[in-house]
């Protein structure tokens, strides 16, 4: 799963009565909005190689969207429904076909790491192509709002890509991954609501670095995770209010679960999602968060998180028994995964600085094992002391 994520526009400075952009971000005048270069694009010294999938060349490693915005960002995907009329007027086309654009989105799915391999032989075959269509959706959401040079630039972009998702659902797609996602979207009835919270989350990042409390920390999750549990849902046709708040608690906890395995690369970013009620009241300072400071209390104030998180994942296991048997082996795959990080995290005494947390490969395997001999079981090993 994503740590996901505004919206409107591209060319804000052509819409009236919104707030324009950061000079440093506006494209440069020249002949046409469509022929603007985007200033100050990260830039990363390793560029992928082109396997040559026609004219969307894909790329390899994490880099990957970083690369892409330079053949895929504003200057070429502008959005439509914000663009001056004399250009508005002109019929944009798709920067690929149908075809490439779903070779570009499975690509994207092998390209990245992720705890947990989102696209598996545990979905139905019809149904691969439409989650990887989402996936990559997420990917470039996740990482425009985390791979940037700065926070004003993320939001440029995040805002930029929120148009996108309206001229989307306006039925105009110009983007490789718009491309692919209007026909997920109209294959299922998708609505746009868990679109949009997911950028919403993202842009919230880009100023929001702390959290007092699990109530504030939980409606962060239901924007920046919680989405996806119901867009899997929704292409299972499971739209009944208890499976959705399954699927919510199973969402937020995996979310927690990242949280907690991720603090030490989170405060490398400033960013420290762990609840200060929790730290603060073991008498740990956020100091000792950002530096990796491990003592006794502040391992016993991650145990509690962890407990939190594990609670949450075994609240929403009982969804296995309510949707169809593909989705019920990937909820266990989710479910046993996000518990398999918080033993790892056990497993190291709570201390997610000192060495990176993983979760071994041959306990993924496991999972997969038992997410496809015992798609419906309910039990759960629990952390010790639970």
């Amino acid at each position: 799963m994503f740590r996901w994520l505004g919206i409107r526009i591209l060319l804000s400075h052509y819409h009236t009565g919104m707030t324009p952009p950061p000079q440093d971000l506006i494209p440069t005048e020249s002949n046409s909005p469509l022929n603007r270069p985007l200033p100050s694009l990260p830039s990363d010294p390793e560029r992928g190689s082109s396997n040559g999938a026609g004219r969307v060349g894909l790329r390899q490693g994490s880099a990957l969207v970083r690369e892409d915005l330079l053949r895929f960002g504003p200057q070429h995907c502008p959005v439509q429904s914000i663009l001056p009329p004399e250009i508005a007027s002109r019929q944009l086309r798709p920067l690929c076909t149908l075809e490439e654009a779903e070779s570009y989105c499975r690509h994207l799915v092998g390209a990245h790491y992720e705890n947990f391999s989102v696209v598996s032989r545990l979905l139905p075959k019809p149904l691969r192509q439409d989650v990887a269509n989402i996936y990559a959706y997420c990917r470039w959401s996740d990482d425009l709002a985390d791979e940037m040079d700065s926070p004003q630039q993320s939001q440029f972009l995040l805002d930029w890509w929120g148009g996108l998702l309206d001229d989307c659902f306006r039925g105009d797609a110009i983007h490789p991954v718009y491309v692919a996602l209007r026909t997920t979207i109209e294959k299922h009835g998708l609505v746009r609501k868990p679109f949009e919270d997911l950028i919403h989350a993202f842009v919230q990042d880009q100023t929001q670095t702390r959290y007092d409390s699990d109530e504030e920390l939980d409606r962060y999750c239901a924007g920046s995770a919680n989405p996806v549990g119901r867009l899997l849902l929704a292409l299972a046709n499971v739209r009944d209010p208890e499976s959705e708040r399954a699927s919510d608690a199973i969402c937020t906890g995996l979310q927690l679960a990242n949280f907690c395995q991720d603090m030490r690369m989170d405060a490398m970013r400033g960013r420290i999602y762990f609840p200060r009620q929790r730290w603060a009241r073991q008498g740990v300072t956020e100091q000792e968060i950002l530096n990796g400071n491990v003592s006794s209390r502040l391992r016993r104030a991650v145990q509690d998180w962890c407990f939190f998180a594990e609670g949450k994942l075994v609240e929403g296991l009982p969804l296995v028994k309510r949707v169809p048997y593909w989705l019920a082996r990937n909820v266990q795959l989710f479910v046993r995964g996000g518990l398999s990080i918080l033993h790892a995290i056990e497993d190291a005494q709570f201390d997610v600085w000192s060495r990176e947390i993983e979760v071994r490969r041959s306990t993924k395997i496991g999972l997969l094992v038992r997410g496809w001999l015992q798609p419906r079981s309910t039990s759960a090993k629990r952390l010790r002391g639970a």
